[in-house]
This record gives C-alpha cells, structure tokens and sequence, in this order.
C-alpha cells in the first residue's frame, strides 16, 4: 500500500515533469493536458481514503494564517485553475482581440459543451456568466407577467433574489406568496406542502433553492417541481449551493430555469456562473442585454454581455477537470462528512444550538450553530480575533448564529481547532 508521503511525492514529481512552455496556443493546450493527465492519473492511484485527500489539500494554495471556513461565500481554485487561467491571461495579453474574439472564442465552445456535460443538459440550454444572481436575474426580469400573477417564495431565498421579485411586485403588480418551514428540517411533505400550499389558479412560477445558504437545508426539489408542474405552474432553481456540491443532473430537478455560481462549489475562476434555459422555454423569456432578436430562441441572446473575462471562461473547462477526478459522489461524501464531523462533537454541548440536518439528504457541506446569550456578530469576531477562524454570522427568521462551510481541502486538524473554540466560547 502506498503511504501518503509516496502519494505526495509522486505527484509533485509528475507535476515538476512538466515543461515551462513558451506561450502559444498549442503550448497552451498542451500544458493543460499534461496537467490534467497528471490530476487523473494520480487520483486513479488513491488507495485509501487519507492519501487521497491529502493529495487534494496540497492541491489548493489556502492560507497557512488563518482557516478558512466561509468557501459557501466564494470558493478558492486549486492550483491547476489558478495556472491555466494566469496562462490564458498571458496569451490574451500578447493580442487581446486577436485571441479573446478569434483564437479562443471557439474554445470556449468546447468548455461550454463539457459543462452542459456536467449538468446533463444540452449545450444550447446554457451560457456562461457571471454569477447565480445574473443568471436569475436575467430569468426573473425576462419573465412576462402581468398584475395579479403570483409567485411563490420562501423567506430562506438569498437576497438578492428576494430583492428582484419585491421589484417586479412593485413594478408590474404581481403578487408573492412567501413560504416559510422549521430548520432544521427532516421531513419530505412538510417542506413540499409549505409550497404547495401556496399554489393556486394564479400561480404563474415557484422559485426553489435547492440548497438553503443561511442553513444548509437541502429542499426535495423534485418533488416540489413534480407538484407544481401538474398544475402548470413553471419552476425556478437557484443551484448556487448544489451544482458541484451535491451529485445530480440538472434535469433530476423537473425545473424550467437553473442559475448557479461556478466560483463557489466547482472551484471556477472568480466571477463565472451558470444559466440554463429549458430549450422550450428561450424564445418567451427577455434577455436583460438584448441584441438583434431578444424574442429568438438560441440561448445565445442571454450572453450579450460585452466585453468579459475570456481567461476566466476558459479555465471553468479545467475546474471541471479537477472536479471530475475527485467524482461527484466521493465529493459530496467527503463534504457532508466534514460537516458531520464538527457538529457532531459540539451538538450535546451546553448552550450549543444547531439549526442543520446530519442527514445527507438534508444538508451537505454547509452547518450552522448559535450560542445562547451570544449574538452571531459576536460570535464570529471571537472565532477571527481569538482563533483565527475566519466564517460568517448568519441572522434570519429565529437563527442567529454562525454559518461554517469547510471544503474538500479542509483538513480535520482545522474543524479540531473550531470544536475547541466553540466550546470554550459556550462554557462562558
């Protein structure tokens, strides 16, 4: 059985065999493949459980200073993404329009299809942008609807999706029926009836978040879906937490619309996200930055966004490769394990309070936990000034406490140092 100091070694050596190419675009593609290669061979060679996951540790640059426990927020890119994108910035530099508008626009193509890939829709279901809400947004404001159409919503949807839809009730004069269910929850029907209970002849859309960002609850989308969808209602998937995150297609979920953020869960380049449009469905939504045919039904007309970040849409293609030879299930396993593995330990201590499932169908990598008698802004500036834990104070609805979101880079040693800290703060 090989060790984890062979594991390592054997890596960085086939890493170091790599030439320092000049840059072009043939030693660009070919420095990614050899890098590549090497992530999918080494990962084939993983026979244990701790080799491997040392391996992805040192396959990320975070920061020895402090641990990093808020990747829900923003996720940071292993080392072969942060390469290829540095190279395709390079090249672009050597002729900007040359390269971004006639060298690599057919490229992005290829990227395109193995993302669609990924989610297991068609390549003209989906472009590339910039985030979840970009995505949504282009979804909710392209939608036509007219006063007294309803929709429905939670009160634990992200923000800025809950701010567009107030807009469009002021706006247009539409009607939004808030849902509301307990967390953590552990129960399929009492979520689906929370949303079914507000479908009626008027109902026109629901917007479901498939993995709750201030809780970590994951939602029985299909079953939702499934409901609303015999009643003709359409159906609306903020994916910003799941994609990549949770081992599914996007067509499992029964939905019409999905947005999600590439930079969070699949490790992507900052700044790069996700729309899908069942193809049906293009030619009667707006694009928000129309060209020549904003009623047309090519997916195309959702990405007339101007000048972008090529480099960065170019290494999504390398995200998805790291993302592949780790395995979506393995990934999400590892994710719930670390979550598990933290709450676990605190969950029967004094004055500890913890809003997430340990169920795997109900909650992945993201935890939440309050401290009575402590306010969630309180709490996190403990953890960053005391302990060097940087997370987030999440308040909402009857939660006030602090959201933890480890990675598959975060390393048990590093959730010790929160357990310790999270009691010492609670026996106080």
């Amino acid at each position: 059985m090989k060790n984890r100091r062979t594991f390592i070694k054997s890596f960085a050596t086939g890493m170091a065999a790599i030439p320092l190419l000049p840059i072009s675009e043939n030693a660009l593609l070919n420095t990614s493949k050899l890098i590549n290669d090497e992530i999918d061979k080494q990962a084939a060679l993983a026979d244990n459980t701790e080799d491997f996951w040392s391996w992805v540790q040192q396959s990320y640059t975070s920061s020895s200073n402090f641990i990093n426990l808020n990747n829900g927020g923003v996720s940071p890119q292993p080392l072969v993404v942060q390469e290829a994108f540095k190279r395709y910035t390079d090249i672009c530099n050597e002729g900007p329009s040359y390269y971004m508008w006639r060298i690599f626009r057919k490229n992005t193509k290829a990227v395109k299809e193995k993302l669609a890939n990924l989610g297991g829709v068609n390549p003209d279901e989906i472009i590339i942008n910039r985030n979840t809400t970009e995505a949504l947004d282009t979804i909710i404001n392209g939608l036509t609807l007219k006063a007294g159409d309803e929709i429905v919503v939670s009160t634990f949807d992200y923000p800025n999706m809950k701010n567009v839809w107030k807009m469009r009730e002021k706006r247009d004069g539409i009607k939004l029926n808030w849902v509301w269910f307990p967390v953590p929850c552990e129960d399929d029907d009492t979520m689906v009836k929370a949303y079914t209970d507000k479908f009626t002849s008027k109902t026109k859309l629901v917007h479901i978040t498939h993995l709750v960002n201030w809780t970590g609850q994951i939602l029985p989308v299909r079953k939702i879906a499934d409901a609303a969808r015999a009643k003709g209602i359409e159906v609306l998937v903020d994916g910003a937490h799941s994609f990549a995150h949770l081992d599914f297609k996007i067509p499992d979920l029964n939905c019409d619309y999905f947005g999600t953020s590439l930079h969070k869960w699949l490790c992507a380049p900052f700044g790069t996200g996700m729309l899908y449009v069942k193809k049906e469905k293009i030619s009667n939504l707006w694009p928000s930055f129309p060209g020549e045919n904003p009623d047309g039904d090519s997916i195309v007309k959702f990405g007339n966004l101007g000048t972008r970040s090529v480099p960065s849409e170019m290494a999504v293609g390398n995200a998805i490769n790291f993302h592949l030879s780790i395995g979506a299930k393995r990934k999400q396993e590892r994710l719930a394990y670390l979550k598990n593995y933290w709450i676990n330990q605190v969950k029967d201590t004094e004055n500890v309070i913890i809003y997430t499932s340990t169920l795997s169908e109900y909650a992945g990598a993201l935890g939440v936990f309050g401290i009575k008698g402590m306010g969630g802004i309180e709490i996190a500036k403990q953890l960053e000034q005391k302990f060097t834990i940087h997370t987030t104070n999440i308040k909402i609805e009857e939660i006030d406490g602090i959201r933890i979101t480890p990675h598959i880079y975060t390393r048990e040693y590093d959730l010790d140092r929160l357990i310790s800290a999270i009691k010492t703060m609670a026996s106080k």
